[in-house]
């Protein structure tokens, strides 16, 4: 096989039981054998990730995924349904919750029974599954509850020598983790909201229901409640109450969806998408908030609620995460 020399690389890092950073259309993953325990516990030290949070695995193909699950107890309509949503969504920001088989080992999924699965939508993260005998546990690659990596220098920057060899790709197209997606008392459950929006998957799925609760120990990975966050302190607000202040401090900066606010400096302020678009403002956010984080003038961010619809539910649920809060401190929304 004639493989470029950084894919090369990465395969014998893998192959040796290390860890690698690796791209994919969400965020980049810190990745490591998915089979191999001694390598998978390396991510949980590296990331200071806690046991009892669940890993997600990725594959080349929906056929990769099947030795690695057991689907012998599934309902006829619900392994329909999954054949479906595996068709619609992979390659893609879907990951399912499935019962795990046992090759896949209890450290991978916290000693739950099902695992997270998922097929990415990048052509050198694919490639690279391809060229494994085996599937890569990759979660976020970066400190653990911090923001997550949409480029190759974030990972570098985050976890430097605690990662063999980073796999640059390029930026993240989505830059929002994978919506998780699972049964829970027989109907499709939505555990975290992510890259695919609510809107997508009913185009497959008539019934989803929508889990809004973030949990301490997690039944699926990402739902912890606080999440995704700054170092500095931060604030979400609807944008009625952000208009109520005349004047904030020229330390306060501003994490805004489309339109600057009138009384502030324009140089305090940072718009995740001047046109609107859900898709821009969710590639920018991860990217705009560890801006922020790193920026010297800058000691206290303010974001604003995102409209709630499309990829803005996903992007709202990081805000809630990285603010470490349930509901919003003002809401003067209609």
């Amino acid at each position: 096989m004639n493989l470029p020399h950084a894919l090369q690389k990465a395969i014998v890092c893998l192959n040796n039981g290390l860890l690698v950073g690796v791209p994919t259309e969400t965020v980049y993953g810190l990745a490591a054998n998915a089979c191999s325990e001694k390598a998978v516990l390396r991510i949980f030290e590296a990331k200071k990730r806690p046991s009892f949070d669940p890993l997600i695995v990725h594959f080349a193909s929906f056929e990769a995924v099947k030795p690695y699950i057991d689907l012998s107890g599934f309902a006829t309509e619900h392994l329909k349904e999954l054949m479906q949503l595996a068709q619609a969504f992979w390659p893609g920001p879907l990951t399912i919750l499935l019962p795990k088989s046992p090759l896949i080992p209890d450290v991978v999924t916290s000693g739950l029974p099902h695992v997270g699965v998922r097929v990415p939508a990048h052509g050198l993260m694919l490639e690279l599954l391809n060229a494994l005998d085996f599937p890569l546990a990759a979660p976020s690659a970066n400190p653990f509850g911090y923001i997550s990596p949409t480029s190759a220098e974030h990972v570098s920057a985050q976890l430097g020598e605690q990662v063999a060899f980073i796999l640059d790709g390029g930026r993240c197209d989505i830059g929002l983790e994978s919506t998780v997606l699972g049964l829970e008392h027989g109907e499709w459950t939505i555990f975290r909201k992510g890259g695919l929006s609510l809107e997508k998957l009913h185009t497959v799925l008539k019934n989803v229901r929508v889990h809004n609760h973030s949990s301490s120990n997690p039944k699926a990975p990402g739902m912890l409640k606080s999440h995704y966050a700054p170092r500095k302190h931060f604030d979400l607000l609807h944008r009625e109450a952000l208009l109520e202040k005349e004047t904030y401090a020229p330390d306060v900066f501003f994490l805004l969806f489309e339109k600057n606010l009138p009384k502030q400096s324009t140089k305090q302020q940072y718009l995740l998408s001047p046109n609107a678009n859900f898709s821009e403002a969710a590639q920018n956010l991860f990217a705009f908030m560890r801006l922020l984080d790193a920026l010297p003038a800058c000691k206290s961010i303010v974001a604003e609620f995102v409209p709630d619809k499309d990829l803005g539910a996903a992007i709202n649920d990081r805000l809630r995460r990285a603010a470490a809060q349930d509901e919003p401190k003002t809401n003067l929304s209609k």
